[in-house]
């Protein structure tokens, strides 16, 4: 196996080359850029670094954050447990209240009517979260 030379590699990333752009039509050159390997090499790594900087920039300081899933407000969040509390709670007194309707209509049928718990038809009131 071939040894692995520090000082080769560095000598090609050192060594210099020369990019011409011309005119397809004159042949004359329009630009000249004299380049090494690393020079690229550092020229991308710094577009890169910018790009993700500023996207990062962009998304931290500006409403895009509030589209990104599982990140919002606080006060946002806040709300939406409330309101998932009032909704289970609401939920719960259809379903008795459908329950109590479904017992009159059998009592009136004459059919016998269907036993209901009464300790659990207390309807806790929503509870307040506070964070």
């Amino acid at each position: 196996m071939a040894k692995f030379d520090v000082n080769s590699s560095l000598k090609r990333l050192r060594n210099r080359y020369r990019l011409v752009i011309m005119n397809d039509d004159s042949y004359e050159e329009v630009v000249t850029f004299k380049l090494s390997r690393l020079s690229v090499y550092v020229f991308l790594s710094t577009v890169f670094v910018l790009l993700t900087g500023l996207t990062v920039a962009l998304i931290v300081f500006t409403p895009l954050k509030l589209y990104i899933p599982g990140y919002g407000d606080v006060s946002n969040t806040k709300e939406l447990r409330e309101l998932k509390v009032r909704t289970d709670s609401l939920e719960q007194s259809v379903k008795y209240k459908d329950l109590y309707l479904q017992n009159i209509k059998n009592i009136l049928e004459g059919n016998k009517p269907v036993a209901i718990d009464t300790a659990a038809l207390k309807i806790p009131k929503p509870e307040k979260i506070d964070d």
